[in-house]
Order: C-alpha cells, then structure tokens, then sequence
C-alpha cells in the first residue's frame, strides 16, 4: 500500500484527503518571535511543538492509530491512503508532527510520499524551509 503523508494550512483550504489530523491543539511557534520565521523542518520549532506533554502523548496516541489502521486498510486491498496533517498556516505544528510521522512510517511496511503542501506560503523572507 502506498502511503501519502502531507501537511497543510487548514487557511488555505480543505486538503484532499482520506484521513486529516488537526493539530491546532498543539503549541504553535507563530506566536514566538524567535521562531516564528522558521518551519516545522528545523529543530526548535519541532521542539517548541512535540517536546511537551501534550504533543507526546498526541504522536504515542496517532502511532498506535497508525498501526491499526494502515493494517486494516492494507488487509482490505486498499492501493493507496492520503492523510493529511493540518494547522493554521501549515509551516510550523503540521509540518513538525507530520515529519515525525515520516519517522515512524519508515519502520512500516509501506511505501510513502511526504510533502508540505503550504509550508512556503507567506514565508519570512531569508527563513525558508530547509532544516
């Protein structure tokens, strides 16, 4: 089964998506100075939003999630699943959880594209996206 992972900026429109996680709820960055012009895609912004109570358990709840039902898609033919991972502006919380997600797919059984659908959207000039 094929697997396509993606972030987005629930601002710039609903993804087409199997199965979205909103990840709102997570401490968002965009509010700290220091990292506001930087992504998901670099270690303290992905610090800021996964190293807390809250974002650990999310990703221990998501994984065990995962599990189970990429299994049972898998065991029921599905060829390909979209999951989508979403915040406000798609730069910061999205795009951290959905590249520890990327970590934990490497240990699947599955094949999967990964991508940030807005993560260079209204992007600080001189911060871009790379890690």
């Amino acid at each position: 089964m094929h697997i396509i992972l993606f972030s987005f900026g629930f601002k710039y429109g609903p993804p087409e998506a199997d199965t979205v996680f909103d990840v709102r709820f997570l401490p968002n960055p965009y509010w700290v100075p220091e990292l506001k012009p930087f992504t998901g895609l670099h270690q303290p912004v992905a610090q800021y939003v996964l190293n807390n109570s809250t974002g650990q358990e999310f990703l221990i709840s998501v994984e065990v999630f995962l599990e189970f039902f990429l299994a049972v898609h898998q065991k029921a033919g599905r060829e390909e699943l979209r999951l989508a991972v979403g915040c406000t502006g798609g730069r910061h919380r999205s795009v951290a959880v959905t590249e520890s997600l990327r970590r934990f797919l490497d240990g699947q059984p599955f094949t999967a594209d990964i991508f940030h659908r807005d993560i260079d959207k209204d992007r600080p000039s001189g911060k871009g996206g790379g890690a």
